[in-house]
């Protein structure tokens, strides 16, 4: 898979999309002072925070699931075996190890929910586009292939909670991390995003006086933060982190403030993609799930693929 298409989504729709947790909580809500309320002058402007080297933030595991809401146990008894599929070449996710077999995120959490469970698993490889069919010709039980959970495939399949998101980061030089990113910090600043991306999107809407520039790729994108000719670049942050713990951006750069999560823009995050009606299984899933990450299992797996949090 050719490195700028977007992270998780199916090939068609795999052009990253992510965003804000929240943005009322980002940007706050505007309180009117006294003096402006009476007619006097307006509140002056708050100004960016001092810029200040900062080493790269401490690992960070997101949380998922929500521990009040317990799923319940369904009967497992009346499975015997789940054959998961997956993709063949997305790594670190899904890829081919040394010894023939499957290996990645992907297939080690398939592997650990059949141990939850305690159910016979087989895991098998195949193209991207053949999963879904696959499914629903009865040659799979469930797709774990970094799914998006979309209108789209929803018609197709059932999904189970969603066992990660990716979210929508700023990177800007190391000499230039800022610890919180709010649209009036960026007045006038160069921005630059994948042109027709949802990022380019979200900052169009909402980082209206930033200075927009647009890239054809990744790749460029972020040769143009390397050499300073964007003052920060917004994306897909799971490719970003990899790229920023990675050879190929020579150390230059680093996170600035936090993820952005809305939905509206980026998605409602990956599941486990299961036949339609098949309630026993995507209930197994979603419980087996919630146990590994309520033993801390599931927050061992990130950290052993994830050096620097995506979060």
């Amino acid at each position: 898979m050719q490195p700028q298409m977007a992270f998780f989504f199916n090939k068609q729709l795999r052009s990253a999309v992510f965003t804000t947790v929240g943005w009322v909580a980002l940007c706050g809500l505007a309180v009117t002072s006294p003096a402006f309320a009476q007619g006097g002058p307006a509140p002056a402007k708050p100004s960016a925070p001092a810029v200040i080297p900062q080493p790269a933030a401490p690992q960070a595991v997101p949380g998922f699931w929500d521990p009040r809401r317990r799923p319940d146990r369904p009967d497992l008894a009346r499975l015997t075996v789940i054959r998961f599929l997956t993709e063949t070449d997305y790594p670190p996710f899904n890829f081919t190890g040394p010894d023939g077999n499957p290996a990645g995120f992907n297939v080690d959490l398939a592997r650990m929910i059949c141990e939850e469970i305690k159910v016979a698993c087989t895991i098998q490889m195949r193209r991207f586009e053949t999963l879904v069919d696959a499914i629903n010709g009865n040659r799979g039980d469930a797709i774990i292939a970094s799914l998006a959970v979309t209108p789209q495939l929803r018609a197709k399949l059932d999904f189970s909670d969603p066992y990660y998101r990716a979210p929508a980061r700023f990177v800007s030089r190391r000499d230039a991390v800022m610890a919180e990113v709010r649209p009036e910090y960026l007045e006038g600043k160069k921005v630059g995003a994948i042109a027709g991306s949802s990022h380019e999107a979200y900052l169009k809407t909402l980082f209206t006086d930033a200075q927009l520039v647009s890239f054809p790729n990744d790749d460029a994108l972020r040769l143009a933060l390397r050499r300073g000719e964007v003052d920060f670049i917004f994306g897909d942050a799971i490719s970003l982190a990899f790229w920023i713990n990675g050879t190929d951006s020579g150390d230059c750069c680093a996170f600035s403030g936090g993820p952005f999560t809305e939905s509206r823009y980026f998605g409602e995050g990956v599941g486990i993609g299961v036949k339609k009606g098949n309630d026993l299984l995507r209930q197994a899933l979603n419980w087996a799930m919630f146990r590994l990450w309520e033993k801390g299992r599931y927050t061992d797996l990130w950290l052993r693929y994830f050096s620097v949090s995506p979060f």
